[in-house]
């Protein structure tokens, strides 16, 4: 068990300091995030859990550019995030992350390949679609629409159309949330599998708490602030996972 937030090695990719997020609502301030520390390395994969409205949802958002922070500093490779202008967080966004969600988003009158084809065809060194659906195992897929998927094909469409772009940041917000346990194995077996090959830093925010064996460190929030953070000696593969 560690809970060491600070690296001096040259492989971070992302340093946190202070970062705080605020919102007025009519009861009063909420905090969603207090005061947070983090250096993520290059590469790694981070489980995050903790309840509802613990933060990490807010921690993921603000790190790929979808929200922004009350106060702190978030620095990304050699950009300060947070003093970014908004053309420079698109773009950002556009280049460097790729984001999975709960729900797979697609395009319901596109196919699969054409639904990849989104991304491949705005993003710079993109992967082709075909090449981006066979890393997760959807070959045969490729001209099926969403509704002749299962839930979990669907979800891997969606892991293909984040990674097509060889993103630095792969995003995971409850990616196997709607899913069956055999579905959600397969969701992280490709999340897992198309991390390494385009060689990004992966955060995977989760209820479940099993996940947890697939990360290099797991990070617990509650009420807006890191508790805990556990290095995981071994790393357990998705299909060896206790759920």
């Amino acid at each position: 068990m560690s809970d060491t937030r600070h690296s001096t090695g040259s492989g971070v990719v992302f340093a946190v300091r202070g970062l705080c997020k605020v919102y007025a609502t009519e009861a009063g301030e909420v905090h969603a995030l207090r005061d947070v520390d983090l250096d993520i390395v290059k590469g790694e994969t981070l489980v995050l859990l903790g309840p509802s409205g613990s933060g990490k949802s807010t921690f993921l958002n603000i790190l790929g550019g979808l929200d922004v922070a009350t106060s702190g500093s978030v620095r990304f490779r050699d950009m300060e995030l947070t003093r970014a202008s908004a053309g420079q967080v698109t773009a950002y966004r556009r280049a460097s992350v790729g984001f999975i969600f709960q729900f797979f988003n697609l395009v319901p009158s596109l196919t699969a390949r054409e639904n990849v084809a989104l991304i491949t065809e705005i993003a710079d060194d993109a992967m082709s679609p075909e090449e981006a659906l066979a890393l997760v195992g959807l070959s045969d897929r490729l001209d099926h629409f969403p509704a002749q998927l299962s839930g979990g094909q669907q979800q891997r469409v969606a892991v293909a159309r984040a990674i097509a772009k060889r993103p630095a940041l792969l995003l995971c917000d409850e990616p196997t949330g709607s899913l069956d346990s055999e579905s959600g194995v397969q969701v992280l077996e490709a999340i897992q599998a198309v991390a390494r090959d385009v060689g990004a830093t992966t955060m995977i925010v989760s209820h479940n708490a099993g996940i947890a064996q697939m990360a290099d460190r797991v990070i617990r929030f509650r009420d807006g602030a890191i508790t805990d953070i556990v290095v995981n000696a071994r790393k357990t593969a998705p299909r060896e996972m206790s759920w």
